[in-house]
């Protein structure tokens, strides 16, 4: 059995059983880890008000060899998410991050970059008026794209050519984006307009501060929206559950 520590993003917290609660976090070094924290639910476990969801912690814990999940031995808050999640909303968008993160991060691989991704947008959500919306767009723009299933925003698959201002198309599953040339005209197909693609196109070589100063309208914040839901539902086969909570408990603010 291996002991190890590291710092790391808690995800997710469900109960288990009676006393116990399965955490699943990540780190940088060793990637997505689910584990149980024995005694939890007790009223004076040593996890208590240590479980927040996107706090980053110094996690310590146990692992076998053909287990799926590790055996958690202590968690200590080094940073709580902060006033991000003290209302329902906030609570919403966090839980929709934590969750792209369980689903696309790989277990036992180098998340540094995901980690990072994920430390940036709570940084300028905390520290700057960026708007929940643009992060959480931003967020999984670049989530998708760390998956290697993101569209390319700069040229067409098929024939090599810029994609340019005139803009593209995402085909009904969401593969890639296509120029109006290539477009072979399929049922549901989404044209994508020339600033949506200017957005995909800045979120790859810029920082979420400076895409927030091109102040992207609501209606490319809603494009954006709805190319990711594609591609991820193409690659997944359903959508993410904290998502549809979302839509259905916020509505069109969810991209205001």
């Amino acid at each position: 059995m291996r002991v190890l520590s590291a710092e790391g993003w808690l995800l997710d917290v469900v109960d288990l059983q009676e006393l116990d609660r399965i955490v699943t976090f990540i780190t940088p070094e060793h990637g997505l880890k689910r584990g149980v924290a024995n005694g939890a639910r007790r009223k004076f476990s040593r996890f208590a008000g240590q479980l927040q969801l996107l706090s980053r912690a110094a996690i310590r814990w146990r692992e076998k060899d053909g287990r799926d999940l590790v055996r958690i031995d202590g968690v200590e808050v080094i940073r709580a998410p902060g006033t991000f999640l003290e209302d329902l909303e906030g609570i919403l968008y966090g839980s929709c991050m934590a969750e792209h993160l369980v689903l696309f991060a790989q277990e036992n691989e180098d998340s540094e970059l995901y980690v990072r991704l994920l430390s940036s947008t709570l940084e300028a959500l905390e520290g700057s008026p960026v708007s929940r919306a643009l992060a959480l767009r931003y967020f999984e723009v670049w989530t998708l794209r760390l998956a290697g299933i993101f569209p390319v925003p700069d040229e067409c698959p098929l024939c090599a050519n810029e994609l340019r201002s005139a803009g593209a198309t995402l085909p009904l599953h969401g593969e890639g984006l296509v120029c109006q040339e290539c477009d072979p005209g399929s049922g549901g197909a989404l044209p994508i307009r020339a600033a949506t693609l200017e957005f995909l196109r800045t979120t790859g070589s810029r920082g979420i501060r400076d895409v927030a100063a091109t102040k992207p309208t609501t209606s490319t914040l809603a494009q954006v929206e709805e190319v990711c839901g594609r591609v991820r539902r193409n690659f997944l086969g359903h959508e993410l559950r904290s998502y549809g909570v979302m839509r259905a408990t916020l509505g069109d603010r969810a991209t205001a």
